[in-house]
């Protein structure tokens, strides 16, 4: 890689490397030399058959083995969703001098948000029905209409991939609960982690409330961005935006600035 920076992008619940979609291909170009790496966790897509995780700090390390056993060097500059913040953010706090920047999308954490927020209450019921009776079809639409604004309504060809995903690598509804455990157990260090963190959110998120983000980028004194029509799966609904903007928050870090130049930044 000779030196070139890269950058490790971790998915959320029940999610695998291929629910990235395009955006791998669009944060590379918006960041010319980097080397994107897109790990499955235990659980999920090629691993599925292997057993989550209930423990985010075991995720951690898990992550830590499979790139060091794939022969890449830290540092990792994280971009992480959801459930992948966590791990991103415990990663950052356990091993600092592994991590050179994070990026967190979509995330929420306790102490910093209460649980009805981290999950919104309105979507229990969905979310449970879909566990204990759903098939792999109802479980994807439901997916998508919870973390999609873009696709909210529908997007045949994207569910028909989606589904594909789950029928040749299954999540267990096991896994998905141990998942689901890890996250809800899962308590975020008080005090930022060291290296520069930016903290991004879609404001029509209806699956996590956004202020969970705002609240931890606050807490944190972080860089902080918010796109005022854009759902939980940012990467999904708004994955140019995403990309540029973290290639100007790059750009505005190596020069010292302090302010990101966006009509979309305001986290207050």
């Amino acid at each position: 890689m000779n030196g070139s920076p890269t950058w490790v992008l971790l998915r959320g619940l029940m999610r695998e490397q291929r629910h990235w979609g395009s955006f791998p291909a669009t944060l590379a170009r918006a960041l010319p030399g980097a080397h994107i790496v897109t790990p499955d966790l235990p659980g999920n897509g090629t691993r599925h058959a292997q057993h989550s995780a209930t423990r985010v700090a075991a995720m951690v390390e898990d992550c830590r083995q499979e790139l060091q056993a794939r022969g890449i060097p830290a540092p990792y500059h994280l971009l992480a969703l959801s459930l992948g913040g966590m791990v991103a953010v415990e990663w950052a706090h356990r091993y600092p001098q592994e991590i050179a920047r994070c990026v967190l999308i979509n995330t929420s954490m306790r102490p910093f948000s209460l649980f009805h927020q981290r999950l919104r209450w309105q979507n229990y019921g969905a979310l449970l029905r879909q566990l204990l009776l759903g098939d792999a079809g109802s479980q994807e639409a439901l997916i998508l209409r919870l973390t999609s604004r873009r696709h909210a309504h529908g997007n045949p060809a994207l569910l028909a991939d989606w589904l594909s995903y789950q029928q040749q690598y299954p999540v267990s509804r096991r896994n998905a609960l141990r998942q689901l455990l890890s996250a809800a157990r899962y308590r975020a260090p008080a005090i930022r982690p060291p290296m520069p963190v930016l903290v991004i959110a879609g404001a029509l998120d209806r699956l996590v409330d956004h202020r969970c983000s705002q609240r931890l980028a606050r807490a944190w004194q972080a860089d902080c961005l918010i796109h005022g029509d854009a759902g939980h799966d940012l990467p999904l609904d708004e994955g140019q935006w995403v990309a540029q903007s973290v290639a100007r928050w790059l750009g505005v870090a190596a020069t010292g600035n302090n302010k990101i130049n966006t009509a979309q930044s305001s986290c207050q």
